[in-house]
């Protein structure tokens, strides 16, 4: 049957699913497709009563062991493939000494227009009323008197005590505040929970909201101080379990080109041998981005060079400095023209390293 809704799909949950990972899925979903989420969009809406009927369902112990004994007949021939309502087993009217309950076996399903109805009439969801007429009652008993067969009567459906209906509104407040009501008894005591996170150095030193995961599938926005270090806690108010605190453990990555010594920033800056010699003005990065240093001439490899205040925040207002390490290095492979200019070098420097050797 088209009209079979299985509430275990709709939350996306197995059968043998467990209370709890019925109510995550209820309360992920019920997120994502909340009215207030998606205003206007007809479909979420729909989606939403959806869930809230599956979780109303499936959350209750007693309706949901109904609903697994009962489903298995949603294939059962006999529906009545039209809109239609259950009507009453006239076969047993008048007769008082057959009171007891038919089996689910023994239960004629052309008595209700589809599967729904049968399970509204086993749930006690719905309340439906149907005017029975002289034909639908044949065997009525004389000591019923005020029962003739040419007397109209209403009879319901559902002997279970009469509720009123609700607007699509009125009963997903409802839910929700069922669902606020367990919260409060099945809240978790107060408790601190720690959380990993890993920043690259850029990141780290700017600080700025970060959209983070959490294991318990949480996902919130972090407002984050700059100049964070390795190892240092951010405290998050009322985001643990049960009110209590949520600490974020920092972890500053390895950066590929920038080193942290303390509040000083090392670097290793490469040079070709023409501006080792030469000096003058070079860029060199930054975490504020490329800055120009003087490059004094004949540097050699190993020797540090001070950027002052170019350094990582220390916190209480200072800031430490980055230090530029020289690497002069040898290109491996020159063009023609650049040989020719080396052999020429070579013929009229001045410069002889080796000529006061201690040997």
């Amino acid at each position: 049957m088209q009209n079979f809704r299985n509430y275990y799909l709709i939350l996306g949950v197995p059968k043998d699913a467990t209370a709890d990972e019925i109510k995550k899925a209820y309360r992920r979903l019920a997120r994502q497709l909340h009215p207030d989420v998606n205003p206007g969009d007809q479909s979420a809406e729909d989606k939403f009563k959806d869930i809230n009927e599956a979780y109303d369902i499936l959350s209750d112990i007693e309706k949901r062991a109904q609903y697994d004994q009962f489903s298995k007949f949603w294939k059962q021939k006999g529906f009545q493939g039209k809109q239609g309502v259950r009507l009453p087993n006239f076969k047993t009217w008048g007769n008082t000494k057959n009171t007891r309950k038919k089996p689910a076996e023994d239960v004629d399903f052309s008595d209700y227009s589809d599967f729904n109805k049968f399970l509204d009439q086993v749930l006690g969801r719905r309340r439906e009323v149907r005017m029975a007429t002289a034909n639908d009652a044949p065997g009525v008993a004389s000591s019923e008197p005020w029962s003739t067969a040419s007397k109209k009567t209403s009879y319901v459906a559902n002997s279970r005590p009469p509720r009123r209906d609700f607007d699509d509104r009125e009963m997903r407040r409802e839910t929700v505040d069922r669902e606020m009501r367990r919260e409060t008894v099945d809240r978790e005591p107060r408790r601190d929970i720690e959380a990993r996170l890993t920043l690259p150095l850029e990141r780290a030193y700017s600080g700025g909201t970060e959209r983070i995961r959490l294991e318990d599938g949480r996902a919130i926005e972090v407002n984050l101080p700059p100049a964070m270090v390795s190892g240092q806690r951010i405290r998050l108010r009322n985001q643990g379990m049960g009110g209590g605190d949520l600490y974020l453990k920092i972890t500053v990555s390895p950066h590929p080109f920038f080193r942290l010594e303390m509040s000083d920033i090392c670097c290793e800056l490469p040079l070709t041998p023409s501006e080792a010699v030469l000096g003058g003005d070079i860029e060199v990065p930054t975490l504020d981005g490329l800055v120009k240093m003087k490059l004094p001439p004949g540097v050699t490899s190993g020797k540090r060079l001070r950027l002052a205040n170019k350094g990582y925040p220390t916190g209480n207002g200072d800031r430490g400095d980055q230090l530029v390490e020289i690497q002069v290095l040898i290109p491996k492979e020159i063009s023609e023209e650049e040989r020719e200019l080396y052999e020429k070098l070579r013929q009229i420097e001045t410069f002889k390293p080796r000529q006061n050797l201690s040997v």
